[in-house]
């Protein structure tokens, strides 16, 4: 049986002064058939909470980052996945940050599913991001991301949700 809610989401494209960006390895404790692949860090946002301030606490649990400056949001996304048995339909803000120093991944307040979920993290360079064929979070990352890089930020949110995705519904 898979259990179903919809959330709100915040996720972070982490930059560090030499414009790389960090990436968490991730599986599905429940599906290992389903292989890895490597995302943004984020997730769900507490009653009452910004965006902004659950992308840091997020990185600060999921990451142990915790002298980051966290901007504006860059991009939303809606997405439907299956992990550890539930359905998860996810309205996601997604904010752009940075740090001025690459620190090593050292996760502070992992839930049970995501200590067992997560398997590392590290800072991508965008020649290796582009040139990688693992699979990424979000789907459109690579396409969305150079202009990031280049410090071509928009205006007012763009929407990257994955093409042909499901749509949103109550």
């Amino acid at each position: 049986m898979v259990w179903g809610f919809r959330r709100p989401a915040a996720r972070v494209v982490l930059l560090d002064h030499e414009r790389q960006i960090f990436l968490v390895k991730g599986s599905d404790p429940m599906r290992p058939e389903k292989g890895t692949w490597w995302e943004i860090p984020g997730g769900g946002i507490e009653p009452g909470e910004r965006s902004e301030d659950a992308a840091k606490r997020e990185l600060y649990e999921e990451c142990g980052f915790k002298d980051v400056v966290v901007g504006p949001c860059i991009w939303t996304q809606y997405v439907e996945f299956d992990f550890a048995m539930y359905h998860f339909k996810s309205d996601e803000r997604i904010h752009l940050a940075e740090i001025e120093e690459s620190a090593a991944w050292d996760p502070k307040g992992l839930e049970a599913l995501e200590a067992a979920a997560f398997e590392e993290g590290r800072w991508w360079t965008l020649d290796e991001l582009l040139a990688s064929e693992e699979q990424t979070l979000p789907e459109r990352l690579r396409e969305f991301l150079p202009q990031i890089i280049n410090g071509d930020l928009p205006e007012s949110p763009i929407d990257i949700s994955p093409i042909g995705g499901p749509r949103p519904s109550d």
